[in-house]
């Protein structure tokens, strides 16, 4: 089994920057891709970032060139730095885990989840 755990949730004023975490335990030489997912209210759950355990990443549309997603091996968290917050960003965060070498097309296919951690840009 695999426990993810997200930290680093708050408010933020519109232009800031917040970094999310998530740390990775249990059997963690079974993971290959990690991957940020996002849920607004009333919306549906979309894409946020994904990172293979080769490096390779990929981002939704919105989130292009302000946030960037990274995985440090040495103390199995992910990360997800967030710069020009907007209130579109207002989301609950989760972290996704699967042992697929390939990212997943649906979300469905992510084998582990987090609890999430609330993001709110307000001013």
């Amino acid at each position: 089994q695999v426990q993810l755990v997200e930290s680093g949730g708050g408010t933020v004023q519109p232009g800031g920057s917040l970094r999310l975490s998530c740390v990775v335990s249990g059997s963690i030489f079974s993971i290959n891709v990690m991957g940020w997912y996002r849920q607004a209210p009333g919306k549906q759950r979309e894409l946020v970032a994904a990172i293979t355990s080769g490096g390779t990443t990929s981002y939704g549309d919105p989130v292009k060139d302000r946030f960037t997603i990274s995985r440090h091996g040495a103390d199995n968290t992910l990360y997800l730095q967030m710069d020009s917050l907007t209130s579109e960003d207002t989301a609950v965060y989760y972290c996704a885990a699967t042992k697929s070498p390939a990212v997943p097309v649906w979300e469905g296919d992510y084998d582990y989840w987090g609890q999430g951690t609330q993001v709110t840009v307000s001013s």
